[in-house]
């Protein structure tokens, strides 16, 4: 039985065999399992033991090694390989199990599960497991550490007159040329039609007078490249142009980009989350390595952001017939209507289906806060009876903003206007209060009635400030469990001593625990209560 213990050899071996085998080569990669050279087994770098080489149809040539790994119990195409093959399946990670089910929801892949069966990598959770078998083979001297990133070769050009003109120049005698510095930028040509071209070239390839030029090396006759590039190429760098628009020298002076430091918050679409962060990094960093931007990474944080589907859960389309026309909306509900149930329909980086009927609901949101104004009394300052829900909905609705969790903002407001409600009176800081709260997402309405009011308008205002004590509930409940299993919940003052919690606890669960062996209690303060019985 051969022993392989490189690459090399591997290949050197199924070349051998092929030439030897009866096997059609063509019909085996057209196989889709793949199958299992007899005899041959590799020898695992990481602990010496021999495992036994497949060929298959999946393998990525360029990829790594071109060797894949196989782990039948923890990867679906893996186990239905093996269930093919009947080979043997060993659960190396905890929580799994070989089977079906074991792929519907991939919680192996949570960084709590531990692996198991693996020797001294045993306990260590998944992430840990990756640092420590990775650390070995680099201290065996058989492997090194790189960062692999998804990042495939750009098609760069396309066939359109708008876009970044490319800066390069064919001349027969010298080949491609790039244009001399001095003479950049290169604009596009100021022209009243473009039509597209018979053979598929860009627009601009009809433009003569654009096109033929001079070889900026031998000054011979030469044609511009008539391609463009995409609009991936502009938005790769345009956030650094805003920094320093009016300059004519450069596309933004080191002196206004320390200033303005890196990108706050960039927002995007899904389909442009992957490509667009990497060419954004890419351009920032080659900018950086040659001393043109004063950090290797110019955006702090980047968030894409869900699609308004259909009623139907789709895509919104004319061929579908599930559009909704935002100016319909407006005209019937109002833009604040529009406004606010847009915040509140879901979690603002996931999709959500459009529900008219969560539009009206929204719309009763905003007549109510409207009818509020007729509650107002004589009395200044906060409710007292109001006095903690408004401060936990400032500092909610702040930090809500803040985040981008527009819909539980918009939920926090509701749950303050329906406290306003229950009330007989309230004053006209209470209703300030909430106008001003409302306003960045209803600002329209907000602002009519804040002038109402004779106050300052609300965009010239300071944001109100919460008393963070007040946003402490005095009193919390709290889960007690048996044996760890919840049974009752039970109302507690904020650090309320143990033996009144134990003496609470117990006569909830008197029913439960009366002539039970009591082993032992556990009280996590102001969390839980947990009694141990046996």
């Amino acid at each position: 039985m051969p022993r392989i213990k490189n690459k090399d050899e591997v290949n050197n071996y199924i070349n051998e065999t092929a030439k030897k085998s009866t096997i059609d080569r063509t019909d085996l990669n057209k196989q889709k399992t793949g199958c299992k050279i007899d005899g041959v087994m590799a020898i695992n770098p990481v602990n010496g033991k021999e495992v036994p080489i497949f060929l298959g149809d999946f393998v990525l040539g360029d990829y790594g090694t071109g060797a894949v790994m196989a782990v039948p119990s923890h990867d679906q195409r893996d186990f239905e390989y093996a269930k093919v093959h009947n080979l043997e399946m060993i659960q190396v990670i905890s929580g799994r199990n070989t089977d079906e089910s074991a792929f519907e929801k991939h919680d192996y892949l949570n960084k709590g599960c531990k692996l198991i069966n693996s020797e001294e990598f045993t306990g260590l959770t998944v992430e840990q497991a990756k640092e420590a078998i990775t650390d070995k083979l680099v201290k065996k001297g058989i492997a090194r550490k790189v960062n692999n990133y998804k990042m495939r070769d750009w098609i760069f050009s396309r066939q359109r007159f708008w876009g970044e003109p490319i800066p390069m120049i064919y001349c027969e005698k010298c080949g491609w040329q790039p244009m001399k510095e001095q003479d950049l930028p290169l604009l596009l040509p100021d022209v009243a039609e473009y039509e597209p071209t018979e053979n598929g070239e860009s627009p601009l390839a009809n433009i003569s007078e654009w096109v033929n030029t001079t070889c900026p090396c031998c000054n011979g006759k030469a044609k511009r490249e008539t391609d463009t590039m995409p609009n991936w190429a502009g938005s790769s760098w345009y956030f650094l142009r805003f920094m320093d628009s009016h300059n004519i020298n450069e596309f933004a002076s080191m002196e206004a980009m320390k200033y303005w430091k890196k990108v706050d918050w960039y927002n995007g679409g899904m389909e442009h989350t992957a490509r667009h962060l990497l060419y954004a990094r890419f351009w920032v960093q080659f900018l950086y390595n040659i001393g043109l931007v004063p950090e290797k990474e110019m955006i702090w944080t980047r968030v894409s952001h869900g699609m308004v589907l259909g009623t139907n859960n789709e895509k919104m389309s004319k061929s579908k017939g599930n559009v909704i026309n935002p100016d319909d909306i407006v005209k019937e509900y109002g833009a604040d209507t529009l406004r606010i149930y847009e915040m509140f329909m879901g979690d603002y980086t996931q999709d959500a289906p459009w529900s008219t009927d969560s539009l009206r609901g929204c719309k009763r949101f905003i007549d109510k806060v409207i009818r509020l104004k007729n509650k107002i009394g004589n009395c200044s300052g906060y409710s007292k009876e109001l006095e903690a829900i408004i401060h936990k909905t400032i500092k909610k609705v702040q930090n809500d903003l803040v985040s981008m969790a527009y819909n539980t903002a918009v939920s926090s407001l509701m749950i303050l206007a329906n406290s306003f409600d229950d009330q007989q009176t309230i004053t006209k800081d209470d209703y300030h209060l909430l106008l001003t709260l409302l306003n960045p997402i209803a600002p329209h309405i907000t602002e009519e009635l804040n002038e109402s009011l004779g106050f300052k308008p609300i965009c010239e205002s300071s944001w109100p400030i919460y008393d963070e004590a007040k946003t402490i509930d005095n009193e919390i409940e709290i889960p007690v469990q048996i044996n760890g299993k919840l049974k009752a919940t039970i109302k507690i003052a904020l650090d309320t001593e143990e033996s009144t919690v134990k003496e609470k606890a117990h006569r909830e669960l008197a029913d439960l625990i009366e002539g039970k062996n009591i082993i032992k209690e556990i009280y996590v303060k102001n969390k839980i209560y947990n009694i141990v019985i046996k």
